[in-house]
């Protein structure tokens, strides 16, 4: 059976940690925080000290960590003991350059590496209710797909290296566009004395109005709860700009995207950085003196 290796064990690598276990896979897995390490024992992972001692023991390995520093350290690590034939796929969110660089690195061990980002929040990725994007060799592609649908729900190979990350930040640019509408539809009721579950659960039901993050983040906007949090504000910012690097190499006007930015830069600055992205209904409650919390704001 495949062993499948681990790097990164943060809210997205442990989602896929607990998936794979679920159907019976064997997982290694590394992180540089102890609790992670813990929670991975505990479903019954191998937690390894280091990114090495992963690849050494994988067939396959995902990596899901967040920066481009953290993935060249990474690949500087297990550059030394990586095996021809071995796949590895790079799931985060990251430049397309950093991600090329990582890619010249492996390719003299014989080993592959795999762009392939996600399309999915944390709550997604527990219920392996994601679209993953892979890019790079066909061949690679497919033999890495089966352990891939297990933690996704739509594997889908889209084009040489690279392409995965250019349709992640297209699919970026919608979500962070939509759940802006969905916070500001439902001050909008609220502010027009409806009640919210009802609102959600008509708009939800299959009419015209919908989109997936409105089915996802109008609940805990309704229930004004954004922690433990399924995409910190801080970590999305990284995401804002990798668009917006993107759209201004491509000379590509994105007004709606360009206009959805001040309200995130707005949550940060009231100190939601760790909140989940559907905080920007509090901001939006804020702005027009809504209660937020239980304390006017």
């Amino acid at each position: 059976m495949t062993t499948v290796g681990l790097i990164g064990l943060g809210i997205m690598g442990m989602a896929y940690a607990r998936n794979l276990r679920r159907a019976g896979v064997a997982v290694h897995g590394h992180d540089p925080a102890p609790a992670a390490l813990a929670s991975l024992a505990d479903i019954g992972g191998v937690p390894c000290p280091s990114a090495a001692d992963v690849a050494k023991a994988a067939d396959v390995l995902l990596i899901a960590l967040p920066s481009a520093a953290a993935l060249a350290e990474t690949v500087a690590a297990v550059v030394p003991v990586l095996r021809p034939g071995q796949v590895l796929a790079e799931m985060g969110t990251l430049p397309i350059a950093a991600k090329q660089a990582a890619r010249d690195s492996i390719a003299p061990t014989g080993a592959t590496l795999l762009d392939c980002p996600v399309s999915g929040t944390g709550a997604q990725a527990e219920k392996a209710d994601l679209v993953i994007y892979m890019s790079g060799p066909v061949e690679a592609a497919e033999q890495i797909r089966p352990v891939l649908a297990i933690i996704g729900k739509d594997v889908r190979h889209v084009g040489a290296f690279g392409d995965g990350m250019k349709l992640k930040l297209v699919a970026n640019l919608l979500v962070t566009i939509h759940n802006l509408a969905t916070a500001e539809a439902l001050l909008l009721a609220q502010r027009s004395g409806l009640d919210l579950s009802m609102v959600y659960d008509a708009i939800a039901g299959g009419g015209a109005a919908t989109s997936r993050m409105f089915e996802v983040r109008a609940p805990m906007m309704i229930a004004g709860i954004y922690e433990p949090a399924t995409m910190k504000m801080d970590v999305y910012g990284k995401d804002l700009q990798l668009i917006m690097d993107q759209a201004r190499e491509m000379d590509c006007p994105v007004p709606l995207m360009s206009a959805s930015l001040p309200y995130y830069f707005a949550a940060l600055a009231q100190g939601r950085a760790k909140q989940d992205t559907a905080a920007l209904f509090a901001v939006l409650q804020k702005m027009a003196g809504a209660q937020v919390g239980g304390e006017t704001k």
